[in-house]
């Protein structure tokens, strides 16, 4: 293979945020990115529809000059398994983070595992859910500055209430390098089901001591393994059961 043709290490990182948050969540993680030189952009996912987050990161990926590392937090480890086929795309890392297969239902195989505390805090309301304050703090962003617990908390993003009933028809961590954070005090998502994700897809796999905001409670553990993507010149893996 020629020089030209080789793989190319990704200069660019697209972000994107979970359930019960927006892109903000990514604020510590950013400038230590950017500091390593790589183009940085958050999505603002609207939360409405496993499609509208999805369209909402193929815009982003769209706008990237060359190779991508795209990067999910929580519920948008189901929008990268969706939207992560995109060509630009290098490689996929997960925080936390759901990974259904292709046509799989979470919810049933979330079940499997124990049920985490967060679930007890969700208030729905008009079709959308949010978590209740005490819930959001004690639970979601537990280990969280307490002030910046309830910045994240007054901008948390309400989801629809058919959110999580989504199915992929895709799942892009079949075909492309994959990198995982499992965040081992999480109360919003069980430390045993990430774990088991992380297994299933072949991830490079970090353990984090911390709540499920692990990028905010431990940055640069999260940066340092986005940078270790960017170096991943593997290209895609092959496809079939793993």
């Amino acid at each position: 293979m020629s020089d030209s043709a080789a793989p190319r290490p990704s200069r660019n990182v697209v972000l994107v945020h979970g359930a019960y948050a927006d892109g903000s969540s990514w604020s510590d993680v950013i400038p230590i990115l950017q500091r390593a030189g790589l183009r940085v952009t958050a999505v603002q996912n609207p939360l409405t529809s496993l499609a509208d987050d999805a369209a909402a990161t193929r815009r982003a990926l769209d706008r990237q000059d060359g190779p991508t590392v795209l990067v999910g937090h929580s519920w948008a480890g189901t929008v990268i398994s969706e939207a992560g086929d995109h060509p630009n795309v290098s490689a996929l890392v997960y925080v936390a983070a759901r990974a259904p297969d292709a046509g799989e239902d979470f919810t049933a195989l979330a079940a499997r595992f124990p049920t985490p505390p967060a679930n007890a805090g969700l208030v729905h309301s008009d079709g959308y859910a949010q978590l209740s304050e005490q819930a959001f703090l004690e639970d979601f962003a537990g280990g969280v500055d307490q002030v910046r617990a309830r910045a994240l908390y007054a901008v948390q993003g309400p989801i629809s209430g058919e959110l999580f009933s989504a199915r992929t028809s895709t799942a892009a961590w079949r075909d492309k390098p994959c990198y995982y954070s499992i965040s081992t005090q999480d109360r919003t998502s069980a430390p045993e089901l990430e774990r088991f994700l992380a297994e299933r897809m072949g991830a490079t796999t970090i353990e984090v001591e911390s709540s499920h905001l692990a990028m905010v409670t431990h940055p640069e553990a999260i940066a340092d393994l986005i940078l270790m993507a960017t170096r991943d010149t593997q290209g895609p893996r092959p496809t079939g059961p793993r």
